[in-house]
């Protein structure tokens, strides 16, 4: 699932508020250790923009 997750990211981070939608819904799809694994990943990956959601959204996530 998480190669799946991955590929998704990829495809929709053209568009930040998709970006956003998918990486809310894919959070809820992982297992815990996924979920580590997606955000050394999301971290490697992304920058600027991207960054900010991604932060955003994993410490709601967190909370």
């Amino acid at each position: 699932m998480l190669e799946y997750v991955k590929t998704i990211l990829q495809k929709v981070s053209f568009d930040i508020f998709l970006f956003r939608k998918e990486l809310q819904k894919s959070i809820d799809w992982l297992t815990d250790n996924e979920q580590g694994e997606l955000k050394v990943w999301l971290n490697v990956s992304f920058t600027g923009e991207h960054k900010k959601v991604i932060k955003e959204v994993l410490d709601r996530r967190a909370a």
